[in-house]
């Protein structure tokens, strides 16, 4: 009697196990399932068109002041083609998004995309592309101070549906306050944040470590290895349906006047999107469901040489204005199931960074913005 009593526990046992195992395995196969389709917004901070469209600059590569170890870096990315230059470049650009999805911004065609605020610097550029409005009185410098605007993460964030399943990442510590962390509720982690919660996973807490040990090379940005990996870290484990990722270090070695590692950043960033692009193709809930918007938050100047280091508007220096010419100049790429295979635009065209916002509420088919945003959405979608 007490043998048939134990053969009963654990036969109850096994099927109380095996059931657990099947509600588990269900709730990810629907989780997996979800058919709704998401968005990845990435940013690489003052990344010139012409880098983009024809490779390394001839003038800078060349210039020891701007490239120290000349040599290395032509060997790397120095072709006389413009076109071999910015494939050695921007692989991932021209072997995939130029072939399966579009490219805007070649000047050399009068296809341009362009700021709308008057700023031309960093947080006007990022509350520009996420609010999807200019508001030049009111954001006008990079300080530290909450958005009064309402971003297209947090308006989709308040949607039930969506609710927890947003997340932004950045290399620049500003973030928090240009996306109001503390009133839009979004899981934020950039500068030099560590993953935080109760559930992290094991490279999530190798990440912090390892960042404690880094070297920070500036104050307010880390470097873009680590908001990449916190990024797609967490994006495997909480699957959300739509993310931002800036990355930062190419703006801030242009700012050294490095031009040899601004390049070396371009190319480290395309191959990160790279992977975040192979991972939702290799993931059935990203897989056939996902686009990425890619884009820059201002460019940079050209003429004279050293004001590629610069960008901005009517900047007040030394109690005088100044303004970078074509620091106003961006350009933009996509990819994703509802965009047409159309590679590079090389017909006259005139796109902004404010109609990004538009397009992410059409992409995810929702209703959140207001008035005050550009309703026209970006000629990308099928």
């Amino acid at each position: 009697m007490k043998q048939t009593i134990i053969y009963l526990v654990v036969f109850v046992s096994i099927l109380i196990g095996c059931n657990t195992q099947i509600i588990k395995d269900n709730k990810e196969i629907k989780k997996d399932e979800d058919k709704s389709q998401k968005v990845f917004l990435i940013t690489l901070d003052g990344v010139r068109w012409q880098e983009l469209f024809t490779g390394a600059d001839s003038l800078l590569i060349n210039d020891a002041k701007y490239t120290k170890d000349s040599a290395y870096i032509k060997s790397k990315y120095w072709k006389t083609s413009p076109d071999k230059r910015k494939q050695l470049l921007s692989p991932f650009f021209w072997n995939k998004i130029a072939k399966n999805g579009q490219l805007y911004g070649n000047r050399k065609y009068s296809n341009k995309v362009n700021l709308k605020n008057t700023h031309w610097f960093s947080y006007p550029g990022y509350s520009e592309i996420l609010c999807g409005f200019a508001d030049d009185s009111r954001i006008n410098s990079n300080d530290k101070v909450n958005n009064p605007n309402k971003t297209i993460l947090e308006l989709v964030n308040n949607l039930p549906d969506y609710k927890g399943k947003v997340g932004a990442f950045g290399s620049w510590d500003v973030f928090p306050y240009i996306i109001n962390e503390e009133r839009s509720g979004i899981y934020v982690n950039a500068g030099y944040r560590e993953a935080k919660g109760k559930d992290l996973t094991k490279k999530e807490k190798y990440l912090n470590g390892l960042q404690k040990q880094a070297i920070q090379p500036w104050k307010t940005v880390r470097q873009d290895m680590f908001t990449h990996n916190y990024a797609l870290e967490f994006i495997k484990k909480s699957k959300p349906k739509l993310v931002y990722i800036s990355y930062g270090e190419t703006d801030d070695f242009a700012h050294d006047g490095d031009y040899a590692h601004y390049l070396l950043a371009i190319e480290n960033t395309n191959n990160m999107i790279k992977e975040l692009w192979e991972y939702c193709q290799s993931n059935t809930y990203y897989k056939g469901k996902t686009t990425f918007i890619i884009t820059t938050d201002h460019g940079r100047g050209t003429v004279p040489l050293e004001s590629w280091k610069s960008h901005g508007q009517n900047l007040k220096y030394h109690g005088q204005n100044f303004t970078v010419k074509g620091s106003d100049e961006t350009w933009l790429a996509v990819l994703g199931p509802n965009i047409e295979a159309k590679g590079e635009m090389k017909n006259e065209l005139q796109l902004y960074n404010n109609q990004i916002a538009s397009t992410i509420q059409k992409l995810l088919k929702v209703n959140v913005i207001s008035a005050e945003v550009n309703q026209e959405n970006l000629p990308i979608i099928q």
